[in-house]
């Protein structure tokens, strides 16, 4: 198959004849091409929402709400086909794709639940002994929002960013990851169905390092929302200077097993937080701290449940799958075979085709090894012998990346009292890391993001308070 899709221009389905080829990572071939737009098309869809921004807010919230529902009900009839291009797109299972597919509808749907619950906040003077003097503060749409979205999530996370945005009255420039790109384009293909006004959607395509720039620095913008690298948001930091920012960036999550933890309950939701899609998450559980103790049981444990995850193709929903590219399988290749020629134990796996790693299990890890440190993003977990539950703390915080956290143990005070200690967005207690549900806020610190995103907390980002005093 070789897809190819426009781009969502001011109304129209458009390209300026460059094309941008999207690679599979289940074969390393082209699976179709995307528009790579220049600066020109860039401008034009920037000018085209903020021309359309002011109408669109005056719209009524349930005139806004019917674009977004009938645009859910397309995401709902075309969610094989877009299953289809995620798993040659990204590389994600077919049945994870089409779940992917149904939590964005679902998100859709809560989120015009959540726009009817953003009541203005009426004020008395009284509490200063000020008389005659009352204050309604409204929410009001920012107005211009850049999206970027990450390839892991091509519908969800785009959805994330897109939904909130639209409902409360921003207009929206949407740029999807080069792979991911044809996912967006589909979605802006049934967005072009539903109609919805002129400029008020746009979706642009093309490599991040060739727009990437022209992106960030429109003065159109005034919020920028972003999921992806370190290095591409410690860039829009710099560069979205004056710009409402919101960044969601990467995570090295520690799973800590203390010595009275639940072991198969553990071992359960350690498999599934750190190999579900691979470990291309950045919720994926990325190291383990596990009192010495009992990190033999946990090992072998582990081992046995690793075992039995099956290799291969998305096609044939396999639960380990190709990473995004060869450039991503060489870095991970990287981490493994440093922490090996420091003298750590190979527990499982380590066995490569292209772009194709088997899930590799990695005892005896110590801090002197990248790692222990870094975010490999592809399906390896190390293992980290403690002495101590201060030692798990210590090497937990010692890590720039602080999204997650996780603590298996029966002791539901000492749970509280470490999570107390963990400098990090979220900590989860016997249950692994993970995004969601998406009514939950979720958020990253340092290294790992800026904001906070989750239903309420989107809109919130993308809507300013407006004041109204009345004097009487």
């Amino acid at each position: 198959m070789n897809l190819e899709l426009n781009a969502l221009i001011n109304g129209e389905l458009i390209n300026n004849g460059d094309w941008l080829e999207i690679i599979s990572p289940i074969n390393n071939k082209p699976y179709g091409r995307v528009p790579a737009l220049k600066e020109k098309e860039i401008n034009e869809a920037f000018k085209g929402v903020r021309h359309s921004q002011k109408a669109w807010a005056k719209l009524t919230l349930f005139e806004r709400i019917s674009y977004l529902q009938k645009w859910a009900k397309l995401l709902e009839s075309h969610k094989t086909e877009l299953a289809k291009i995620m798993a040659h797109e990204v590389g994600k299972s077919l049945k994870d794709g089409q779940i992917e597919v149904e939590r964005s509808i679902e998100y859709i749907d809560y989120t015009i639940e959540e726009a009817k619950r953003v009541f203005p906040e009426t004020l008395t003077g009284d509490g200063w002994n000020v008389k005659n003097k009352i204050g309604i503060f409204s929410r009001v749409p920012k107005g211009v929002v850049l999206a970027i979205s990450p390839f892991n999530y091509p519908v969800n996370l785009s959805i994330a960013k897109i939904a909130p945005s639209l409902v409360v009255g921003n207009t929206v420039v949407f740029k999807p990851a080069t792979n991911g790109s044809l996912t967006g384009l589909y979605m802006a293909k049934l967005a072009f169905e539903v109609g919805f006004p002129k400029g008020v959607f746009n979706v642009v395509t093309g490599r991040g390092r060739d727009i990437g720039d022209l992106l960030v620095l429109n003065p159109e913008i005034n919020v920028i929302s972003f999921t992806g690298s370190v290095a591409v948001g410690n860039h829009i930091r710099k560069l979205g200077h004056g710009k409402d920012l919101v960044l969601e960036l990467g995570g090295k999550d520690p799973v800590l097993v203390l010595k009275d933890a639940d072991l198969a309950k553990a071992v359960k939701e350690i498999v599934a937080g750190a190999y579900a899609y691979s470990g291309q998450r950045c919720t994926a559980i990325k190291r383990v701290l596990v009192d010495e103790t009992i990190a033999a049981e946990l090992v072998q444990l582990l081992k046995i449940e690793v075992g039995k995850l099956e290799v291969g193709s998305p096609l044939d929903n396999k639960a380990i799958i190709p990473v995004i590219d060869l450039k991503a399988a060489d870095f991970v290749q990287g981490l493994i075979d440093d922490a090996l020629a420091k003298k750590a134990t190979l527990v499982l796996g380590n066995q490569r085709k292209d772009n194709l790693l088997s899930a590799t299990l990695i005892d005896h890890v110590t801090p002197e090894m990248r790692l222990a440190w870094e975010e490999p993003f592809g399906p390896v977990l190390p293992i980290i012998r403690c002495k101590n539950v201060e030692e798990m703390i210590t090497l937990a915080n010692k890590s720039n990346f602080k999204l997650q956290a996780c603590i298996f143990t029966k002791d539901i005070n000492a749970a509280f009292n470490i999570a107390n200690e963990l400098e990090t967005g979220t900590v989860n207690i016997n249950g692994r890391t993970q995004r969601g549900p998406d009514s939950f806020p979720f958020l990253g610190i340092h290294d790992s993001g800026q904001g906070v995103q989750g239903i309420r907390e989107t809109i919130n980002s993308v809507t300013r308070f407006k004041g109204l005093v009345i004097n009487y």
